[in-house]
């Protein structure tokens, strides 16, 4: 027999998003529920392997349920946002694996699949459909079958009544009286699924239950005649069509048209590239035709000599390119001079071994500038390789010399040649910041970048060395291999630096962001990172046996209310301990776990524990399980040597708002609003005769609120010096000033900071524990005294839809892709960001104005002082004692100095003996 996949997409959608861990790519995006997807595709299709198929979703817009009651699916949530931003994607994905694709209007997918399904059978068709939805099990026949992707399972007419104790044609009725919570359909009061079979094998039909309703005795009967008159509108609301009207959609109106298609494999190669799905990628490239070599563009000698417009490129295969391998000094010296003496933009690129900068160790150097293309090796075990301290003799004068340079990722490069003794002049440009400033929201790695502007694919470390166990150190990779590798690299670095360069120069306000904000910090922030910050490990050391023994009472606390020992953190066991054990009721809408369990998340922990003690008392477990296992026993393990201090990394090119990120140890996400957190802090200190100071900008993004929607109300606010929140209660509770209340401050603060991230009227009255429509007359209220906020909002709104993009107030772009998606939840998200990011990369760009004018003011003063931290909206220096008068008066002239907004800048300083008690 001929066999037909029908795949319910939409289904597919929410298990694949609920069924996996919350991944993420490198750069945070959500990738659970395409990697999912993928999955359950993938083994449907091996499974099945049907003549025909088809992958079906819900289309946008009312079908004919909604006509016949208008509370249909009335309750039903938004989509989460995590899950509304992969679902264009995977549409994408779908289309490109070759799948027939249905999204048909006006039409549920449980009907185009109905139909679907009853044509093939007719047609004498095998029929399996792949769902997890239980309303699908009316369709099934002896030829037509439910597949579970979850147990892999596939259920047949009896399989339906051994687990629904009725019979595929009576499913109907079945949940005709059970009712749908999720699609909001009314069913009997308190009829689950046993009284419902109950009552099906006792009377029949439907028809025959609503005919002698009178015979059920007791309260249940009382019930189902309360509910009887709604169950004909139930049973036409869960009754799936099985003839729609799909001839615009599904050619000749026939299933056999629907057939699987070629694989679209280089646009999947690329896609699952750009979802980090390695995996599939490798798959789908050994299905590809075989292609020429990767190439590199190769260019004239005067490539730097001016930046054409439309620069011509010609293309030469990557084996093709000549270069020349330094050998000896005398090489050297040469390579030297002739890089001195050359006015041309020299690219170089370095090969170190993967890791942080502070540990960076250089193996070669491969340079590119007009037509030369020069590696340098000085790999210690390889007898024609010169020695390191003769290229740091030798090239350090050029490295050091204003003569113009370009790499990528230049604070890591600065922080290898500086391991070297090499000192990289600041002023060397950046492909990497530049496509930054260019593109924020996408990737920033120099295979990306050649793909994206130069249609090459240039090798990446991992290419060269490998990965994982067999990883090798660069020093042993063959030095052939490695010219090729480094000259490639630089000659890719010079030719991205034309085009991105001609594209920055071409726009005011990105030259201004790149020039005066982005070169000059990576500089300042080479200096925190060398600098690095001191910690009190014997102090920490306390701390972790202080939160251990507190750990262990808790742990037994928490055995003591299970009534028996687990291990607490095992989300499987608590999962076990509370739903089944403790039976304590699981709370809506919470996911099922990967092994079959409910989750334990926060989200679902928080809930619980307003009514139980045990999930309180697991979160304040797993709080101080991570505080202790993240910072107080890890900081002490990551001392440098060398140094003696903690050095973390910041991350430039991360967020797309323009702030700064800290990894390898995260320092800016160090709890500040517990006890415990706060004394982590306490470990942060200075050396002796010296202070840490703090200073930080007061209320920067509600400041910058004012001065981008020059509201009077909040100009008026700022300018008197009032408690901004204060201020907005009074004129949101229409009281005085002395007259406001800490709750009504409490409130006006959740609303100020709520409205510049794009909080609803919903959302914020789940802040406050309020009715939504109490809390639609705070918001309403709020821009009836503040319309010129609401005025900015709906401007900027706009201007996201018109231009894709919004800018902070020193001109850095903010893109918005998501801004025109057909998802409502994603185009709501994205003008949610439209609206705050102009708000939190204003203050980023603040914040780097502020690092660079007080790095420049110490250099200025030949002080001792260090930049060591920068976290948010706040910096922390190290000061020697006989400077810290002069740093606390100038530090605030400083940070108020960088900008003339239209409200006052206000930067508060303080200092101690650590980063705590200088707050």
């Amino acid at each position: 027999m001929k066999t037909v996949l029908l795949v319910d997409g939409s289904n597919f959608l929410y298990r694949a998003f609920h069924g996996l861990p919350d991944l993420r790519t490198s750069a945070g995006e959500p990738t659970g529920a395409i990697k999912g997807f993928a999955n359950m595709l993938k083994m449907i299709r091996s499974m099945i392997k049907p003549d025909y198929a088809a992958c079906v979703f819900d289309a946008h817009g009312g079908t004919f349920r909604d006509k016949i009651y208008d509370q249909y699916k009335a309750n039903r949530p938004p989509m989460p946002d995590d899950l509304a931003c992969q679902v264009e994607p995977i549409f994408s994905m779908v289309k490109a694996q070759g799948w027939p694709f249905l999204q048909v209007p006006g039409i549920e997918a449980d009907d185009v699949i109905g139909t679907l399904a009853k044509q093939a059978e007719a047609k004498g068709f095998k029929v399996f459909i792949a769902t997890g939805d239980k309303d699908m099990s009316q369709l099934v026949t002896d030829n037509v079958f439910i597949l579970n992707t979850m147990t892999r399972q596939i259920l047949d007419v009896e399989g339906v009544k051994n687990k629904f104790g009725v019979a595929p044609d009576r499913i109907i009725n079945y949940l005709s009286l059970m009712g749908d919570a999720i699609d909001n359909v009314p069913g009997i009061t308190k009829c689950g699924p046993k009284t419902a079979a109950k009552w099906i094998n006792d009377f029949g039909g439907l028809d025959e239950i609503i005919r002698r309703a009178d015979e059920v005795k007791g309260k249940a009967g009382e019930y189902l005649r309360e509910g009887v008159s709604f169950l004909p509108t139930a049973r036409a609301l869960v009754t799936i069509k099985t003839d729609a009207d799909l001839s615009d959609y599904v050619q000749n109106a026939d299933v056999c048209s629907l057939t699987f298609k070629d694989e679209d494999t280089e646009f999947l190669s690329g896609f699952y590239a750009r979802w980090e799905m390695q995996q599939s990628k490798k798959a789908v490239e050994k299905r590809m035709p075989q292609k020429p070599k990767p190439v590199i563009v190769d260019t004239t000698a005067d490539l730097f000599s001016s930046i054409p417009a439309e620069p011509e490129v010609k293309t030469v295969s990557r084996e093709e390119v000549e270069l020349k391998i330094i050998h000896s000094v005398d090489e050297l010296k040469a390579l030297a001079e002739q890089l001195q003496n050359t006015d041309a933009m020299v690219a170089f690129s370095l090969l170190c071994d993967p890791s942080d900068g502070m540990h960076a160790k250089v193996s070669g150097i491969g340079f590119s500038f007009g037509e030369e293309n020069v590696y340098v090796s000085f790999a210690a075990n390889k007898t024609d390789a010169l020695e390191a301290k003769d290229v740091t003799n030798i090239l350090g004068q050029w490295f050091a010399s204003d003569k113009p340079k370009v790499s990528q990722q230049c604070k890591y490069a600065r922080h290898a040649l500086a391991n070297m003794g090499i000192a990289l002049n600041t002023h060397t440009e950046d492909v990497t910041l530049l496509s930054y400033v260019i593109e924020a929201h996408m990737k920033h790695e120099l295979a990306n970048l050649a793909l994206r502007w130069l249609k090459t694919d240039v090798p990446a470390l991992e290419d060269l060395i490998g990965k994982g166990v067999k990883q090798l150190k660069c020093e042993q990779i063959d030095t052939e291999a490695a010219a090729q590798f480094c000259t490639q690299r630089a000659r890719s670095i010079a030719q991205l630096f034309v085009l991105m360069r001609a594209r920055v120069d071409g726009d005011a306000g990105l030259k201004s962001i790149y020039e005066t904000i982005e070169l000059p910090t990576q500089n300042v922030l080479f200096e925190m990172e060398r600098n690095g910050v001191l910690i009190d490990s014997m102090r920490l050391g306390a701390q972790s046996d202080a939160l251990g023994d507190e750990i262990v009472k808790l742990e037994a606390k928490c055995w003591e209310m299970a009534g028996q020992q687990f291990n607490v953190a095992s989300p499987k066991q608590l999962s076990h301990i509370l739903f089944e054990v403790l039976q304590i009721p699981v709370p809506p809408k919470t996911k099922k776990t990967a092994t079959g369990g409910y989750s334990t998340n926060e989200d679902v922990l928080q809930q619980l524990a307003l009514d139980y003690p045990l999930p309180k008392a697991i979160l304040e477990y797993r709080r101080l399980s991570k505080l202790k296992s993240t910072y107080t026993d890890k900081l002490p393990l990551m001392i440098f040597p060398k140094t003696g201090r903690v050095h973390t990394t910041f991350g430039q090119t991360t967020a797309v708002t323009g702030r700064l990120a800290s990894s390898d140890p995260n320092l800016q996400n160090i709890p500040v609003r517990t006890t415990e957190g706060r004394r982590v802090r306490e470990a942060f200190v200075a050396p002796t005769g010296s202070v840490i100071v703090s200073a930080d900008y007061s209320q920067i993004e509600l400041r910058i609120m004012a001065h981008l929607s020059a509201d009077a109300g909040l100009l008026d606010a700022f300018h008197k010096g009032l408690d901004i929140h204060r201020a907005t209660a009074a004129e949101v509770f229409g009281v005085t000033l002395d007259k406001v209340t800490p709750d009504q401050r409490r409130t006006a603060k959740v609303i100020n900071f709520g409205l510049i991230y794009g909080m609803s009227a919903f959302g914020l009255a789940q802040n406050l524990g309020i009715e939504p429509q109490a809390a639609r007359n705070y918001i309403d209220r709020y821009f009836a005294r503040y319309p010129g906020v609401k005025a900015y909002m709906e401007k900027t709104r706009a201007l996201a839809h018109e231009q894709g993009f919004v800018q902070t107030a020193f001109g850095r772009r903010l893109w918005l892709p998501d801004i025109t998606s057909s998802r409502a939840p994603v185009r709501a998200a994205a003008e949610r960001a439209a609206i705050n990011a102009p708000m939190q990369g204003t203050a980023a760009d603040l914040i780097k104005k502020a690092m660079i004018a007080v790095e420049r003011w110490i250099e200025d003063n030949g002080l001792k002082t260090l930049l060591v931290l920068q976290v948010h909206d706040e910096l922390v220096l190290e000061v020697p004692q006989e400077e810290l008068e002069k740093v606390k008066e100038a530090l605030p002239k400083l940070m108020q100095g960088v900008a003339q907004l239209a409200v006052p800048l206000i930067a508060e300083v303080g200092s101690g003996d650590s980063w705590e008690s200088a707050h």
